[in-house]
């Protein structure tokens, strides 16, 4: 698993709504406004934190997004499951996108290298909320330069 640009904006998004008075629905226009988001790209990504029970959507004027739960109690496994998918490496070892193979018995990487890699993977993101995220945008901490950062594929 790396991540990508879309969990790196997910995080930025929620950190900033994070911050937002709980009761306060925060239009897209701001969002994109404060954390640089392109707004089409944005809608996107608040549209399947939404459809993940993530964030709440509100339509018409007053409307906009707040956070479903208070952010301590929104894993950051949660946010990456819902923008990126499976957080496994492989589909055979995967928690809720699983497809079995051939030989998943007797492959000694799936059922010890693959295997602890989805757990550690999933540990992480679990010990981990959008309430540290909160942090980092209370901070005015901007993760546009992690985007510099992403591992290419082939790199």
């Amino acid at each position: 698993m790396r991540l990508s640009t879309t969990d790196i904006y997910a995080f930025q998004a929620l950190g900033y709504l994070g911050t937002q008075d709980a009761q306060r629905w925060v239009a897209s226009e701001e969002i994109s406004e404060q954390t640089r988001i392109a707004r089409p790209y944005l809608v996107r990504i608040l549209a399947a934190l939404s459809a993940k029970g993530v964030v709440k959507s509100k339509k018409g004027i007053g409307g906009g997004y707040v956070l479903a739960r208070k952010p301590q109690l929104i894993s950051l496994c949660e946010v990456v499951r819902a923008v990126d998918g499976p957080v496994a490496p492989l589909s055979c070892v995967s928690l809720n996108w699983r497809e079995s193979c051939p030989e998943e018995d007797r492959c000694h990487a799936r059922n010890t290298v693959y295997t602890r890699m989805r757990d550690a993977m999933l540990a992480v993101l679990q010990e981990f909320s959008v309430q540290d995220l909160v942090t980092d945008a209370s901070q005015g901490v901007s993760y546009s330069l992690c985007l510099e950062h992403l591992l290419k594929p082939n790199a």
